[in-house]
């Protein structure tokens, strides 16, 4: 190790000046004193939620605080984004004190019930290890809310990881193939193979996506994040298209008023409840397929209006003045019929129950997935035996079969029927339905 002087440690490491915010500098490189502000702006931008045990915000502040010093040293964002991975079981275990309330109950091989005092997440592993099950009896049982249980072995990571979905307090259904990966690459870190270089943007990364899982252990989501966002902004959005196909256009409802039909050729117009806001770069990239039967958006999208004539449209937005609303598109429902050899487009669960006795034929699927096409393709693969399991969590893509059998067995459970909205599609519209390989 050769010994730097305190001034060359003082020295701005070039490594970094060269990270500038849109992207890797070639043959640019940001000032020291510009690299400091902007790399503390980029550690600062999610903020932990005031009900975040005191232990785990300490340590999620000594990341963000060390961050800013990869100005003078790369490597410290390497030891910043390992150990944030680290972090991450810490509060799981705070989490899991602070849940219980003190006192955590096992069930042990017979039946009987033991509360555990918990003060500390050690005191967990105190009383696991000080009461064994006997060989080749089954391991302690945790008892979880509303009288289910859970298998808890160790009281390590896979179990945490394992209690926090099971307590309702992670969700998203693609953030399960990301949680897993953490837990691995944490598991990489704690019993390292060779060596590893981060940069700043990887661990930026790690250090934004362990604010969203402390955050949502504590039951906040966050605004604008990658894995646990907080509610989507739905836009009242008008969708008018010639007859002909030819033309389309999508806009806010603001920009309906005195709107009149061309004279040359007819329109036809819709009004949507949906995630449409162009001036932020943000709006749903499936939007123009658009159909009232089917789920075919990105995110939940609703018929307010139509179709009619865009004259009409205006006349019912200036009457009515709908609202934006907020919509959490994690976890959803789906419903998801195969019958003979097609298997038709998602569907939500209301629409299903109110589907006519002759689209009731056939299997259906209860799926719970982030998006409706996440639920479509595992479905597909079930359908067509291509590796998605049919039954629970699946471990090869985003999504968890409820429930399959016929239409009253799919739908039970649904709260209430609605009436079928207005038939309606735009030109661009999917299949309803298609056709499956033997």
């Amino acid at each position: 190790m050769s010994i730097r002087s305190f001034e060359g440690l003082q020295r701005a490491d070039e490594r970094t000046l060269r990270c500038l915010p849109g992207g890797l500098g070639v043959g640019l490189q940001l000032r020291p004193e510009d690299a400091a502000e902007y790399q503390q702006e980029v550690a600062g931008r999610f903020t932990l939620d005031d009900r975040v045990a005191e232990g785990t915000r300490n340590s999620y502040e000594h990341l963000r605080t060390v961050f800013a010093y990869g100005v003078l040293c790369y490597e410290i964002y390497t030891l910043v984004g390992d150990h944030a991975l680290l972090v991450i079981e810490q509060a799981l275990r705070d989490r899991f004190v602070d849940f219980h309330g003190g006192t955590v109950t096992f069930i042990d091989h017979i039946g009987a019930e033991h509360h555990v005092a918990v003060a500390r997440y050690v005191d967990v592993h105190s009383f696991l290890r000080a009461n064994r099950p006997p060989r080749g009896r089954q391991c302690w049982r945790l008892r979880l809310a509303r009288g289910a249980t859970m298998a808890f072995r160790d009281g390590m990571l896979h179990d945490l990881r394992t209690w926090a979905r099971k307590a309702g307090l992670l969700r998203g259904q693609r953030n399960h193939g990301i949680e897993r990966a953490l837990v691995e690459l944490r598991n990489f870190v704690a019993h390292p193979t060779g060596y590893q270089l981060y940069g700043p943007v990887e661990a930026a990364r790690t250090l934004h996506d362990l604010a969203e899982i402390i955050n949502q252990l504590w039951g906040a989501s966050t605004p604008g994040g990658r894995l646990y966002p907080a509610p989507t902004r739905r836009e009242v959005v008008v969708m008018a298209w010639s007859t002909d196909g030819s033309e389309r256009i999508t806009v806010t409802a603001e920009a309906l008023a005195d709107s009149v039909d061309p004279d040359d050729r007819p329109w036809q117009c819709i009004i949507l409840r949906a995630v449409f806001r162009p001036d932020e770069g943000y709006a749903d990239p499936a939007l123009r397929s658009y159909d009232s039967r089917v789920e075919a958006t990105l995110y939940p999208t609703d018929l307010l209006w139509g179709p009619g004539t865009i004259t009409d449209a205006a006349a019912w937005y200036a009457q009515h003045k709908t609202q934006s609303d907020m919509i959490d598109h994690l976890d959803q429902t789906f419903l998801i019929r195969h019958h003979d050899d097609l298997l038709c487009q998602p569907v939500r669960p209301q629409h299903a129950a109110a589907a006519p006795c002759d689209a009731q034929a056939g299997t259906w699927y209860a799926v719970k997935a982030d998006h409706p096409n996440d639920a479509y393709q595992h479905v597909r693969n079930i359908v067509t035996a291509a590796g998605c399991q049919p039954h629970g969590q699946c471990n090869n893509c985003h999504a968890e079969t409820l429930n399959v059998g016929p239409h009253h067995t799919a739908t039970a459970g649904t709260l209430a029927t609605v009436p079928l909205p207005p038939d309606v599609a735009t030109p661009w519209a999917q299949p309803r339905a298609r056709e499956m390989p033997a």
